[in-house]
């Protein structure tokens, strides 16, 4: 009925406000006879609007939500030069936040203010080596709770494209792949070598069947999902790419297949039968070119755009411009191009789980995941936010929502030094440590139920009988703090492989304190990120043999007993390494603060447990996130290890400091 009389309507509406119809008026006023009524006007104009209505619906693609849509027969598909959805054209408007890299608490504002930005499209990356920190054990609880992440982004209106690796860059360790992998001395990663799928079939049959009924078909917020990770960019094996493909359809994935890859990696990172799309920050000619001559006349998506830039100890902060990122933005908005802003909120890498490049040298990431990005790592807005909201609004049929209000930044008291603990007094509390002839990498020591360690800071210990020349033969990964009787002589690391050791008498303990550092995470040498030390060092010439070896991954364990042991009063001068605790004292709700170390050198820091990530005094970042969720009304515990010199106060201040900028090039 509501249908009859809206046609009545709009026909009406028609003759009535059209008076130049001619002649052709009166076959549509046959049609209407019986609405020629003192009604006539209200009736036009209502069923002019109802149609209206429809129109819109119809065709504002851009504001179907997960919530609006409900025949579900019709997936995401890249057959013509638009995306269509549901059988409705659709363009992606896409950002990414990882789980992963902030608190479960703060899951819901995140993407609240990604809505609020105008983004309809979250992007996520799944890292394999936290839901698979030991063969066979696996981790879908907590802060780690993909499903419930998924869930979330639907309930709030967001589509969702899944990137589930295996590999997945991110700056993140080894690009996401499991340390444990390197058991296998013959390991090669992201091949169809049998010990690697193997592995990988094991984690996708816990991880896809999760996701799959996740999915848009089903009912879900997931409308794609991407085959791998930059794959062009590697490239060691053609078999590889489809064996990863039909890994995803084989257990349930139906949805569009994308694949992702610099203008480098696109021949050679697609597969057959899925949409290739293009990372980048400036969009040139060739970028569009490439994907039209590889695939013409289909949509286009930048699946990376890239807001900001990552930052490496020893370097600045890189930043991109406001102005320069919002006009490259419109720029691909104005060629028809979908987008997904990698990332528009960045994170943390707390703890360990910072990856690293190696290019020409060695450099770690940083802890902070800021990436410049249009909400910062804790959750603020930017200037980059503003003017992207204001660009995204006009791909809207209607206001966007009201930014939600913003957690609050608090300074704290400064926390006093109290008790201390020396490293060589701590390793008490590490477990039995090994004895090995010659030096044992850390991914093969027998820890962790027969996994290894996977990051943290590994001790080798021997005896020597004289002093001389000590050579790391190459064979430090990355960093070693070396002692000799526990003074400290020096390190050794990356382009720094000779140290002297002084003369004494009688056999002496040389001990090295190796930290991993962080697994680089992209380019060709992702099978050579064992770490420790991974062959034979020298004293004189000879291979130096008979090791103690202690694992210090620093895990809840060994925490947990570190915080129920002796320790002692803080002396005047500290011998370093070592554990140093203070208090923090929140009065009321706790709000976000930021840590900072001014004094001390480099380290790692705990509240109540929970590891922040590294810090180092040669920056760029000079202050560590501390998310409220984390803080307690009253008494929180804070504990440092420092690594070579200590302060006595530990810094809480309201705004973070990650360093003198520099433009990306």
């Amino acid at each position: 009925m509501l249908c009859v009389t809206a046609v009545c309507g709009f026909l009406n509406g028609i003759i009535f406000l059209s008076p130049d119809l001619g002649g052709k008026k009166s076959c549509l006023s046959m049609l209407i006879l019986s609405l020629r009524s003192a009604h006539r006007r209200r009736l036009a104009i209502g069923g002019l609007i109802l149609l209206a209505v429809i129109l819109y619906r119809r065709f504002n693609w851009h504001d179907m939500e997960p919530g609006t849509l409900r025949s579900r027969m019709v997936g995401l598909q890249a057959d013509s030069p638009e995306f269509q959805l549901g059988g409705e054209v659709f363009r992606i408007l896409g950002g990414s936040i990882h789980y992963f890299r902030v608190p479960r608490e703060y899951w819901r504002d995140r993407l609240l203010k990604m809505k609020a930005c105008g983004l309809n499209t979250l992007t996520t990356y799944v890292p394999w080596n936290l839901h698979e920190p030991e063969r066979g054990t696996f981790n879908f609880k907590g802060n780690l709770d993909l499903e419930a992440y998924i869930k979330l982004a639907g309930e709030l209106g967001l589509w969702v494209i899944l990137r589930p690796g295996p590999y997945i860059c991110a700056e993140w360790d080894l690009g996401g792949l499991p340390s444990w992998l390197y058991r296998d001395p013959a390991m090669q990663l992201r091949s169809t070598y049998k010990g690697f799928t193997q592995a990988v079939d094991a984690f996708f049959s816990q991880l896809l069947p999760r996701v799959v009924p996740l999915q848009y078909k089903k009912g879900g917020p997931i409308i794609a999902v991407q085959v791998e990770n930059e794959y062009g960019s590697f490239a060691v094996d053609t078999e590889y790419m489809p064996y990863m493909k039909e890994a995803l359809l084989s257990r349930g994935i139906e949805e569009l297949l994308m694949t992702s890859d610099n203008v480098d990696g696109l021949k050679k990172g697609n597969v057959e039968g899925a949409l290739a799309t293009i990372n980048l920050q400036k969009l040139r000619d060739l970028h569009l070119s490439h994907l039209d001559s590889s695939q013409p006349q289909k949509p286009k998506m930048v699946m990376e755009f890239w807001s900001g830039w990552f930052d490496t100890w020893g370097d600045l902060h890189h930043v991109f411009t406001a102005e320069d990122m919002a006009s490259v933005v419109m720029e691909i908005l104005q060629k028809g191009l979908s987008i997904n802003l990698y990332m528009f909120h960045g994170g943390t890498n707390f703890g360990f789980m910072n990856g690293a490049l190696e290019m020409h040298s060695y450099k770690a990431d940083v802890t902070s995941y800021d990436y410049d990005a249009p909400l910062s790592e804790s959750g603020d807005y930017t200037a980059k936010y503003l003017l992207l909201r204001e660009v995204f609004s006009k791909y809207h049929g209607e206001s966007l929502p009201d930014v939600p209000a913003l957690f609050p930044k608090m300074s704290y008291d400064a926390s006093t030094v109290y008790q201390y603990m020396p490293l060589w007094e701590a390793l008490q509390l590490a477990g039995e440590p090994f004895k090995s002839e010659s030096p044992v990498n850390m991914e093969n020591l027998p820890v962790n139920n027969g996994n290894g360690q996977s990051y943290g800071y590994t001790l080798y210990e021997t005896t020597i009988p004289s002093g001389g020349t000590l050579h790391s033969n190459d064979k430090v990964r990355d960093r070693a703090l070396v002692f000799v009787d526990s003074s400290f002589i020096g390190v050794l690391k990356y382009k720094h492989l000779e140290l002297a050791v002084p003369e004494g008498k009688g056999n002496r303990k040389l001990s090295l304190l190796v930290e991993n550092c962080g697994r680089v995470n992209y380019g060709k040498t992702l099978n050579n990120q064992r770490k420790g030390l991974v062959g034979d060092i020298l004293l004189n010439g000879t291979p130096l043999k008979n090791f103690i070896i202690y694992s210090l991954d620093m895990k809840p364990r060994f925490m947990e007993r570190l915080k129920y042991s002796r320790w002692k009063e803080v002396p005047d001068k500290p011998a370093v390494p070592g554990f140093f605790r203070g208090m923090l004292f929140v009065d009321g709700y706790p709000g976000d603060t930021f840590v900072k170390l001014p004094g001390w050198s480099k380290g790692v820091v705990f509240i109540n447990g929970q590891n922040l990530g590294r810090y180092w005094s040669i920056g760029p970042q000079q202050t560590l996130y501390l998310p409220a969720p984390w803080l307690h009304t009253g008494i929180n515990e804070v504990i440092v290890f420092e690594e070579q010199e200590a302060e006595k106060t530990i810094h809480f201040v309201n705004a973070p400091d990650l360093g003198m900028a520099v433009d990306v090039e």
